[in-house]
């Protein structure tokens, strides 16, 4: 325990100190770059990467099969969870059947017992969301789709706890993942689309002469042009008048309309366009006139805002804070921002630019991870593709870290920088959830319905380590894991260690 507290301390206190990077392109230094590429390198990647090159390995993840192939047992459990059988149309409408059901009962106890059981119900559905999640993060094949499905997620936030969002949040992070790769534009289209973002922002209260702004403002601010983009509060209303009639029905009916518009009503799963809830009037949107046609307005918008300069700037810069630093390099920017408007928003394009860049080779190492980087590289070390039969020790962990899935309840996502995580709280717990992988299966391989964890132990000492991260360990953390007095002291200091705080 003394050994342990000591060392507690000193990784504690060396907790925003990177080691320096090897020499350019040995085993270290493809180890870091495939840690930033990556939820955590493998051995397995590794010795892919040396065997075919980083070339041709970034042109398979940018070009992913779909599905991945994930190892049978993971597979199994994603297949066997409700939200990946169940479309989501009949999902919520099953989901608001027990509510109302509940809602009914007159029987004050029975109705509080039917209610918690609706709670109990969406709670379980949004934690499958979550375990999908990670186990397509720990063992997916396409790790570079798997960051970028973070990444947009975080980008065009909702939170699982307004209204029914738990039901939802499963199937908008899916489709993002199958977007993540192709262009901003088809990302833009399918999120100003999905139920969970209509209802989060509040759009489907948005009606002509009811205006409601919440979604038009962050669609400005935070999904496209990004503070001062070039807009202003007059185009944020006019953008509200887009958005009139673009809302949410759970049921099958169709609204009561007049005859002139039946055709201009569309539907699309729970997405409804209801004409009589538009503005058919024109509208001027950064200094362009939006003839007022309905439905046909807000693809008009979604391609000039996809299109626009300060988009081009925004969402590069943003990828380039989470790929490559707190305050990315302005001129690297600029050239991603530059591949953006030549590929038409193709994000394989512009990732590809950012990675080649010498900025990128520059930062390795050196960009600290956010909690989601840390737990999963974590248990991809130390268990590498032995997988976990239960991810709800790692829900728990991001909960006390403070970046559960789907949990940020304002619309600007998660933090990316450094700031946000390093404090000394979020050391403290990082050190206790080391020592927890470090010293045992830590609930991972506990089974539903089973009393007790099943046999595992962390394997860190394995080729990844020797070849990948030994080479460029501080001289400090090379000196406490000498000191190590068992195999679990060691894994807990390597885990603890500020050389994996860095990826």
């Amino acid at each position: 325990m003394r050994n342990l507290a000591l060392s507690t301390a000193l990784f504690l206190g060396l907790a925003g100190c990177a080691s320096v990077p090897p020499p350019a392109h040995g085993p270290a230094q493809d180890a870091l770059w495939l840690d930033r590429l990556t939820w955590g390198a493998s051995s397995a990647d590794l010795a892919a990467l040396r065997s075919k090159g980083r070339e041709a390995w970034l042109d398979a993840q940018l070009q992913p099969p779909a599905p991945a192939a994930l190892p049978s047992a993971a597979q199994a459990q994603i297949q066997g969870l409700s939200v990946t059988r169940q479309e989501l149309l009949p999902l919520v409408q099953a989901m608001e059947a027990q509510r109302k059901a509940a809602d009914a009962l007159t029987d004050d106890m029975a109705k509080a017992e039917a209610q918690k059981g609706y709670q109990q119900a969406m709670t379980r559905l949004a934690r499958e969301a979550s375990a999908r999640q990670l186990l397509n993060a720990l063992y997916s094949p396409n790790q570079l789709q798997e960051q970028m499905t973070w990444f947009w997620f975080n980008h065009f936030n909702v939170h699982q706890y307004k209204n029914n969002l738990r039901v939802m949040v499963g199937d908008y992070e899916q489709g993002l993942r199958e977007r993540s790769l192709g262009t901003f534009r088809e990302l833009l289209g399918y999120t100003a689309h999905h139920p969970a973002m209509l209802r989060y922002l509040d759009n489907e209260q948005n009606a002509a002469n009811r205006i409601n702004e919440n979604y038009a403002r962050e669609l400005l601010e935070l999904h496209t042009l990004g503070v001062g983009g070039g807009y202003g509060q007059r185009d944020v209303q006019e953008l509200a008048r887009v958005l009139t009639g673009l809302g949410v029905n759970l049921t099958d009916n169709k609204p009561k309309l007049k005859p002139a518009q039946e055709a201009l009503y569309r539907r699309a799963g729970l997405m409804e366009f209801n004409p009589a809830r538009h503005d058919f009037g024109d509208k001027t949107l950064l200094g362009i006139t939006v003839k007022g046609q309905g439905y046909a307005e807000l693809d008009q918008v979604l391609d000039l805002l996809a299109r626009h300069p300060s988009t081009a700037r925004f969402v590069s810069r943003k990828l380039a804070q989470y790929f490559v630093a707190d305050e990315p390099p302005p001129a690297l920017v600029e050239r991603m921002a530059e591949r953006w408007q030549q590929s038409d928003g193709r994000i394989a394009e512009v990732l590809r630019a950012m990675v080649g860049s010498p900025e990128f080779e520059a930062s390795l190492g050196r960009k600290f991870k956010d909690p989601t980087h840390y737990v999963v590289s974590a248990v991809r070390l130390a268990y590498a593709d032995k997988v976990v039969l239960n991810t709800g020790p790692m829900i728990g962990w991001l909960y006390r870290l403070g970046q559960a899935p789907y949990n940020r309840q304002t619309p600007d996502g998660y933090p990316l920088d450094e700031s946000a995580w390093a404090g000394p709280g979020q050391m403290t717990t990082r050190f206790e959830i080391a020592r927890a992988i470090g010293s045992g299966s830590a609930g991972l391989f506990k089974a539903e319905g089973e009393a007790k964890d099943r046999p595992a132990f962390p394997q860190i000492a394995h080729p990844l380590y020797y070849d990948g991260i030994a080479p460029r360990l501080a001289s400090a953390t090379q000196q406490a894991l000498a000191q190590a007095t068992s195999p679990q002291e060691w894994n807990t200091y390597l885990l603890a260690s500020p050389d994996f705080m860095h990826r």
